[in-house]
């Protein structure tokens, strides 16, 4: 009996075998140490070893849902059944789960491809990033950003422009689509009129892009990608509104007239109308507007995935600052100051790919932009009106060789009713608008040496009807040294032709009289730049870090001149070389619990070289520019409950401002930092509400940041009882907003069919 027992159990033993599954984790052929396996719900669990091979042993059968997890990439799930004696054996591929390694980039080479095969630099940022503090428009959005930094010009109107690395505004080419519309007139207000609900990504190259945007991308680019029809939702909607009173609207919309023909409909609208005097100089603390932008998008899809697509946006604005009492009817009058602008604005922009074998792809854009504005009782009214063409043919050699050649027309109209656009004719004068025209040519190879080394070779030449032959080349050199560690070193030159009242808002406001010293010639610059990125992969999440080192020289250059005579703006070609030079980082951790941090800091050293009285070169500091500045962020996400936390800022030390003769205004701003902190809770069916807190420190910069606001017109300036010094009315010390801490509550739907 004992015996026949002992041989069913041998039996049953025998036919009831438990399992193993055995594997290598893998991602594009690299080994994935040190990762999570396991089989959901059960005690089977291992992870990966040095070479990413793992292996579970004694399994039951039965239907089991394998997971394997690992700081980095992308969490794999696979149904597995196993039976009596199985050795299954996987070879199992993930994906990276950063996003910055997997980011399609189009900037940099005018097509499509991922950022880390780039020899470019390029920041991506996506409409997630700037959710993390939510702004009415691009220009406010891009305070988080490491290295660029939205500028205020004016104390009355709060225009502004872009700074990146330090270098002013128009050293800045801003771009939709790739296509360069956003200039002159618009590069002081048009950045206000993008809303973000059209933006699917924003591209930002630090350094000279010349070879394929033109010549005046010195200082960097920004290529504000819009949405495809076809990757849009079908329908969202996005409200917020501040305790200060500010109401920003986003709606888009998706549709189809057939299965080739689809369309995005977009509508932003903006209402800023509760004056607000917290610093008591009688002046409006923030500019009062009433903004709507309509964008419209159409996608048709056509043989073998060639595009097709056309986009139209329109902008009004109207906006005003000044003194608390100052209504329409003062408009452009010496009784009460007010600065009142109104901005109209089309765009369109086109992008075909030719139906021939070979990639010929044109592209083209129209703006007219119109400006309607009184600064007191100075009145600018202004039109400018830019067509521009572009046509390249994209083809690949032997496998080695990427060549983009190109040629492209840009044309400009401008007119306005100041002295900028009068005859040469002293005696008769009479307007004489601005026409120009400037075609170029360009060619870029990117030559694959091998698996580890690129380098891309880049010339354009331009023809300018005004100042004769451009030529700008590039060079960018990348150096894989392995996957974890890459190192980009770029070289170019760049052209710029200064355009004073369209770009330097200063030149219009205030009672500075505008000096300018003989014919401007054009600044050329030339500039260095090395990058450096590296990747870690921690047993407590996934780093990323990238670091840069910059230097541009500057020869011609154009900068304005507020101290040699406290009572203009000066004008001219510097005698001598200007330098911008600095170094900046980010720093991002992903932990493995639903935490993320990211760190950047910038360094300058901007400035000029300029002949004194005695011949010799005198360095000086550059106006409205930090020597440091840095941001951060920080995002917890309560999966359970689905909320994100989201807490971000800036810091900037301190910049050089102008002053005018026996100031007792510092010379220097204080070191300050806005930050804002946001709650988002997620619900089902494509809802989220979210609020939180801007500017939570409550910085506004002093109060006599407007010099005599008493006396805006200056009827008073020659009292030497109330007025020893000879001030004058002056708005031009400013760097920041004077909008302190405001709370924000808002909702979002969104619609997937």
């Amino acid at each position: 009996m004992k015996i026949l027992i002992s041989l069913l159990l041998s039996s049953s033993f025998l036919f009831a075998q438990n399992a193993s599954i055995s594997g290598v984790l893998t991602s594009k052929d690299k080994i994935i140490e040190f990762a999570n396996v396991g089989l959901a719900g059960t005690v089977y669990g291992t992870s990966t070893n040095e070479k990413g091979f793992f292996e579970l042993k004694d399994i039951k059968p039965g239907m089991y849902n394998l997971q394997i997890s690992a700081i980095g990439f992308k969490r794999y799930q696979q149904n597995i059944t196993v039976k009596n004696g199985d050795n299954l054996k996987l070879n199992v591929n993930v994906e990276s789960s950063t996003s910055q390694l997997n980011e399609v980039v189009i900037t940099g080479t005018l097509k499509e491809v991922s950022i880390m095969e780039s020899a470019v630099p390029i920041e991506v940022y996506t409409p997630a990033y700037f959710k993390k503090n939510p702004t009415p428009a691009l220009f406010e959005s891009l305070q988080i950003v490491n290295g660029v930094r939205p500028q205020i010009n004016c104390s009355v109107c709060n225009t502004g422009d872009i700074h990146i690395n330090g270098m002013e505004g128009p050293y800045t080419m801003v771009t939709i689509d790739g296509m360069p519309i956003v200039g002159g007139l618009a590069s002081v207000y048009g950045l206000n009129g993008i809303p973000n609900s059209m933006i699917e990504q924003m591209e930002v190259v630090k350094g000279p892009a010349s070879t394929l945007y033109g010549s005046e991308a010195v200082g960097g680019l920004i290529n504000v990608i819009t949405k495809s029809p076809d990757r849009a939702p079908d329908f969202s909607i996005d409200v917020f509104g501040t305790t200060w009173g500010e109401i920003n609207t986003d709606v888009s919309v998706k549709f189809k007239l057939n299965e080739k023909v689809s369309s995005m409909l977009g509508l932003n609208y903006f209402n800023y109308s509760i004056p607000k005097d917290n610093n008591g100089d009688n002046f409006t603390d923030v500019t009062l507007q009433d903004r709507i932008s309509l964008f419209n998008k159409w996608s048709f899809k056509r043989k073998n995935d060639r595009q097709a697509s056309i986009g139209l946006r329109y902008i009004y604005e109207d906006r005003w600052g000044g003194e608390m009492d100052w209504t329409p009817e003062f408009r452009g009058g010496d009784s009460l100051y007010g600065e009142s602008i109104y901005t109209s604005r089309f765009e369109l922009i086109g992008k075909y790919h030719m139906p021939v074998k070979e990639t010929i792809i044109s592209s083209f854009s129209l703006s007219n932009h119109n400006q309607d504005s009184r600064y007191g009782n100075t009145s600018y009214i202004a039109q400018q009106n830019i067509a521009f063409g572009q046509l390249f043919w994209d083809k690949t050699i032997m496998d080695v060789h990427n060549f983009v050649l190109g040629t492209a027309l840009r044309y400009n109209y401008y007119d306005d009713n100041t002295s900028a656009t009068f005859s040469s004719d002293t005696i008769n004068r009479t307007n004489k608008p601005e026409n120009y025209l400037l075609p170029g040519v360009f060619l870029q190879d990117e030559i694959s040496l091998n698996e580890k080394n690129k380098l891309l070779l880049g010339l354009r030449y331009d023809y300018d009807s005004r100042h004769g032959s451009i030529l700008t080349p590039r060079a960018n050199y990348k150096w894989s040294v392995n996957d974890n560690n890459i190192i980009r070193l770029s070289f170019g030159t760049g052209y710029r032709v200064v355009n004073l009242f369209t770009e330097d808002h200063a030149a219009t406001t205030g009672a500075r009289e505008v000096v300018v010293f003989g014919a401007l010639k054009p600044e050329q610059s030339y500039n260095v730049n090395l990058a450096y990125q590296k990747f870690i992969n921690t047993g407590f999440g996934f780093i990323n870090f990238d670091g840069a080192l910059f230097y541009t020289y500057f020869t011609n250059k154009i900068a304005p001149d507020y101290e040699t005579n406290p009572q203009q703006i000066i004008y001219e070609n510097l005698n001598g070389n200007a330098v911008s030079r600095g170094g900046s980082f980010n720093l991002g951790i992903n932990f493995s619990i639903p935490l993320n941090i990211k760190v950047g800091g910038t360094f300058l050293d901007v400035y000029q070289m300029e002949e004194n009285l005695e011949g010799k070169l005198e360095r000086q500091e550059q106006l409205l520019t930090e020597k440091v500045s840095g941001t951060y962020s920080v995002a917890y996400h309560l999966q359970k409950a689905n909320i994100k936390i989201d807490y971000n800022g800036n810091v900037y030390g301190p910049m050089k401002l102008p002053l005018v003769e026996n100031d007792f205004r510092p010379a220097y701003s204080d070191w300050y930092s806005i930050q804002n902190i946001q709650v988002t809770k997620t619900f089902k069916k494509g809802w989220e509400v979210y609020g939180g807190v801007k500017n939570i420190l409550n910085f506004t910069p002093p109060a006599y940041s407007i010099l005599r606001p008493e006396d805006p017109f200056d009827k008073n300036v020659n009292d030497p009882i109330n007025n020893p010094n000879g001030y004058t009315f002056d708005p031009t010390y400013v760097y920041a907003s004077n909008q302190g801490i405001r709370g924000f509550f808002g909702i979002r739907y969104t619609f997937l069919k």
